[in-house]
């Protein structure tokens, strides 16, 4: 009766959760126990297979390298359609971001992601490891910084072939996990801060060792910052200025400069808890904290300088630059979620825009700009990846306000639900996309890229990327890459998103 338990885990995949529903139901009536029982439960044979069958797929995955095989599916591969939706038209937005000269030329919302032209899904399993941040240098290679149990890595990773073909270690401080902020330089160098208070300049260019082809991910050089930032704070958000001076912020309010030609290290105490990245133009930085959003410049010295200073809420967003002269964050004033549009030159409140119901609203996940504006994600009502589990999800809701005529307006408001990864624009397509999830009645957990016009809210398609736990991102940031395919980290590996050639 081999046959009928290979049947029964065939219709498991297919359908998920439900099958084993019905499958107990079953169990419930004496004469189908009994059949089974007799047929199957003591057949030593059936025992003697299933072991052998678990057995190798167990040493199969610990043998095969990383990134050499997709990720596995979860129960319900059926249970939801792989696309939804119909192919969009490009309509590009208008926008005129600063150029940081520091920074690689092209940041991920310039470049144009999939339209969803009978798109391809590839996966490339990495045990349980998560890539929350993807980054591509100018020779198309993606750097990726990954968590696991035994600590954080940096990765380099083909973009074809999806296999990593470096890693380096990260320090892990077990005290207060820091999330390593790091960016790419315009020599296509990893900058990032660590846990143990050191940020370090990581060459991503492959270089030849000893004609082994081998890339070497050796520091280049590295400061330490433990003399300014004690034991159990660590840098939350790092960035370059105009100047080459690299900023950090750390997460008891501790915000400083680094002159990387000297080493030189500046700091100023802001006294406010930080917990999101900074945003930088050509005349400051801005950094948000727990009561007020900050801006700040130095001097030739280095000495960092409070500009302004705008009182604000507690905000789950780092600051954005939009168009006009203007910063945009989010605030939590009396349980109901806002987005705050601020004069980058004087710090004036320009005006504020409650968005999603009162007590229903909430976010962690960055703004994405769209010029005059920006979409924010709600992500209220997710925990960990264990609240969107056997079909449940987070609140619904993804948002546009605009800033128009001095004042906010809600342009648009969408019922996709994205529990916890925000939304990437996409300039050159006029399309936002965000990693979205199904409420499922029979506890199917299916994970959709899903593209919506950036005017109008309207969806415009989504791609079936995964099912089940793993499927999950947990806060990984979608990235597109210059050959038009969209990137993202889920719990057990990378998902990457493409129109078919």
């Amino acid at each position: 009766m081999l046959w009928l338990v290979v049947a029964f885990l065939l219709v498991w995949i297919a359908w998920g959760p439900a099958v084993l529903v019905v499958a107990v139901g079953l169990l419930c009536v004496p004469r189908v126990r009994w059949w089974v029982q007799d047929r199957i439960w003591f057949d030593r044979r059936i025992a003697t297979w299933v072991t052998g069958i678990l057995a190798a797929l167990v040493v199969g995955v610990l043998v095969v390298p990383d990134g050499w095989l997709p990720i596995p599916p979860a129960p319900g591969v059926w249970a939801a359609p792989s696309y939804v939706g119909r192919p969009a038209t490009a309509r590009p937005v208008t926008t005129e971001p600063p150029p940081n000269p520091q920074l690689a030329a092209t940041g991920s919302s310039a470049r144009p992601g999939p339209l969803g032209l009978q798109p391809e899904v590839d996966t490339a399993w990495l045990g349980l490891q998560r890539c929350s941040r993807l980054e591509q240098t100018s020779t198309d290679v993606l750097v990726a910084l990954c968590t696991d149990r035994s600590g954080p890595s940096l990765r380099l990773v083909d973009s074809e072939s999806m296999v990593p073909t470096v890693s380096r270690d990260l320090p892990e401080v077990e005290k207060r996990p820091c999330p390593n902020p790091f960016y790419l330089d315009a020599s296509d160098r990893a900058v990032v801060a660590t846990a143990d208070r050191q940020v370090l300049v990581i060459p991503t260019t492959p270089a030849a060792d000893e004609g082994k082809g081998d890339v070497d991910l050796a520091t280049e050089s590295s400061w330490d910052l433990k003399p300014w930032i004690p034991y159990g704070d660590c840098v939350v958000g790092l960035g370059p200025d105009w100047a080459g001076r690299v900023w950090w912020a750390s997460r008891d309010g501790l915000v400083g400069t680094i002159t990387p030609a000297t080493g030189t290290v500046e700091v100023i105490d802001l006294g406010e808890d930080v917990r999101r990245g900074l945003a930088v133009d050509e005349g400051g930085v801005y950094v948000v904290t727990d009561e007020a959003l900050h801006r700040l410049g130095a001097g030739e010295d280095g000495v960092p300088q409070t500009l302004w200073r705008t009182d604000n809420d507690s905000s789950g967003s780092a600051p954005v630059l939009l168009d006009g002269g203007v910063v945009a964050i989010t605030d939590e004033a009396k349980d109901e979620l806002g987005v705050v549009f601020v004069a980058r030159d004087t710090g004036e409140r320009l005006c504020r825009q409650s968005v999603f119901e009162k007590g229903d609203g909430a976010t962690t996940s960055d703004l994405a700009p769209l010029g005059s504006g920006v979409a924010v994600v709600n992500n209220h009502g997710y925990s960990t990846p264990r609240s969107t589990l056997l079909g449940f999800t987070s609140n619904p809701g993804i948002a546009r306000v605009d800033l128009v005529d001095g004042g906010c307006v809600v342009s648009w408001t969408s019922d996709a639900v994205s529990p916890s990864s925000g939304a990437t624009a996409s300039w050159p397509n006029g399309l936002l996309y965000a990693w979205t999830k199904r409420p499922s009645l029979t506890g199917v957990s299916a994970w959709y890229l899903t593209a919506l016009d950036a005017q109008s809210g309207r969806m415009m398609w989504g791609a079936r990327t995964g099912t089940g736990l793993l499927a999950g991102s947990d806060g990984s940031t979608i990235t597109l890459a210059s050959d038009g395919s969209a990137w993202l980290g889920t719990m057990a590996g990378l998902v990457r998103v493409r129109d078919r050639s």
